[in-house]
């Protein structure tokens, strides 16, 4: 039986005015959201999941078109914590780890001349470069890789373990400041991941 339009509108009514709001205030492109300094409004239970998955408490927002119109207003502050940021409020948004998770990557070129891509779920398309670099966690106890990119502002998109693959089987070394050094190329620029005698590449 399908879902009644009183509980449809229950999983985003909480939410519709700031959508409102959002909608009022952004046109082409993105919302200019660094420029915006409103009054922090507080908590209302908004928070991104490991996966990239948007809830409200411990309820999903399954609407896509809604997370990607939050999505545009995300900031990550000085302070390390992430808000949705309109011209009128403010509200907190706990992360588990990073806003984006990108789950595509296309690859052009070699060596120097390589240019990576990657896509996130959001369908944000993040070129890496010096202005998007990718940057390397290696995560006890498993040592884990776990590879981020910088989309926009001070927000990452955490890599899949799919693409950390990917990358690592894409890893070259290069001599950084004296020492050898596994990375990777993407627009001119090298990105490094471990000492080579320090990275054990293993699946």
């Amino acid at each position: 039986m399908g879902a009644s339009p009183s509980s449809e509108q229950s999983d985003t009514s909480p939410l519709q005015s700031l959508a409102d709001d959002i909608n009022e205030a952004a046109a082409e492109g993105l919302p200019p959201v660094h420029l915006w300094n409103p009054f922090h409004c507080g908590d209302i239970g908004l928070r991104i999941a490991g996966d990239g998955a948007w809830y409200v408490g411990d309820s999903p927002i399954h609407r896509g078109r809604l997370v990607k119109l939050f999505s545009s207003v995300l900031r990550r502050d000085e302070d390390g914590c992430h808000y949705l940021v309109t011209p009128v409020e403010k509200i907190s948004v706990s992360v588990a780890d990073a806003p984006f998770l990108a789950v595509e990557m296309a690859v052009a070129g070699e060596g120097h001349k390589q240019r990576i891509v990657l896509r996130t779920t959001l369908d944000d398309w993040v070129e890496v470069d010096r202005d998007h670099p990718l940057r390397f966690l290696v995560q006890p106890p498993e040592d884990a890789l776990k590879p981020y990119v910088l989309v926009r502002g001070r927000l990452e998109a955490l890599l899949s373990r799919a693409l950390a693959f990917d990358l690592i089987e894409r890893a070259v070394c290069e001599e950084v400041d004296g020492q050898e050094m596994l990375g990777v190329w993407s627009n001119a620029t090298f990105f490094s991941i471990a000492p080579a005698s320090a990275l054990e590449l293993s699946r």
